[in-house]
């Protein structure tokens, strides 16, 4: 495995870029590192760990793009590096490629390679978080409340060793209810106009199924031991409607889970605002109480 090492300050660093900090803290960067590889292709990730005396907790970020477009190369939350987090982007089959559930399998993938490799680049293998902006954010709710479900492990990869489970998830404006999705957005969910209807099957037969719906949904598996939860949504948005993140909160609610659902009035499916200012600071915050930074 080639591995390309760079020691930058997060002043030069392009992919954390927001690179003014009065305290500049060194990191190495690990571009392109093949964490698993299927059907013939190569998924890789890109990881930014500060050079700390102890291990740092990890953030691993998830992308968007309806599941059929996007890139690794610029996670929005690059800044949290500045607060001493350690940070995995990772890549994950589209669905030209494959449907679901091939996109959970390789982000369950990820975490359990990250884990198994922890020591070797410094970072903790106890507290992982996962971040994720629409289909992103969609992968990364899955991913938290389907830790070891045996239907959404899959068999991408190695170190099957390691567990899937994350310590905390921030979830931006992702799905979390296909079909309630259905029901409110139809003209989104079974159309070409959103990704998950080639993410269900819908390309293939010219139908999606509840049952996938169901399959793919965290809402299906949220359950007492899920862990903690912060999610962002503009309640203008029309892409992925209020009413997805509204719905898994009422579930964490439900369930006595610690989550909480942050609405940015007016905004609509993404912006700058999201990731920066006082909704950042959320975002910190709550890594750092459920991700805490290790004191000896």
């Amino acid at each position: 495995m080639r591995v390309a090492l760079i020691a930058v300050s997060v002043f030069g660093m392009m992919l954390c870029q927001r690179a003014q900090s009065e305290s500049p803290t060194d990191v190495t960067m690990h571009r392109d590192i093949v964490y698993a590889a299927v059907d013939g292709q190569q998924l890789k990730l890109d990881l930014c760990v500060p050079n700390v005396q102890h291990a740092p907790p990890l953030v691993v970020w998830i992308h968007g793009g309806g599941w059929r477009a996007g890139s690794r190369s610029s996670p929005r939350i690059a800044e949290i590096v500045e607060s001493g987090f350690a940070l995995a982007s990772i890549s994950y089959r589209f669905t030209d490629k494959a449907i679901f559930p091939a996109q959970i399998y390789d982000c369950k993938a990820a975490i359990r390679w990250l884990r198994a490799h922890a020591t070797q680049f410094g970072y903790r293998s106890d507290s992982i978080a996962v971040a994720g902006s629409s289909a992103g954010g969609h992968l990364a709710l899955l991913l938290g409340v389907s830790g070891d479900v045996p239907d959404l492990e899959g068999d991408v990869g190695e170190h099957m060793d390691q567990t899937s489970r994350v310590q905390a998830v921030i979830d931006y404006f992702g799905p979390s209810d296909f079909v309630l999705r259905g029901k409110t957005q139809p003209e989104r969910a079974y159309t070409e106009k959103s990704g998950s209807l080639a993410l269900l099957g819908g390309l293939r037969d010219g139908k999606v199924s509840e049952e996938v719906e169901r399959w793919a949904s965290p809402s299906q598996y949220v359950s007492a031991d899920d862990p903690p939860l912060l999610i962002f949504h503009g309640n203008a948005d029309s892409t992925v409607l209020l009413d997805q993140s509204e719905r898994i909160a009422s579930l964490y609610k439900d369930a006595g889970l610690d989550g909480r659902l942050v609405v940015l009035k007016n905004a609509g499916h993404g912006g700058t605002a999201f990731f920066r200012g006082r909704h950042f600071e959320t975002a910190k915050q709550f890594l750092l109480r459920h991700c805490p930074m290790p004191t000896e």
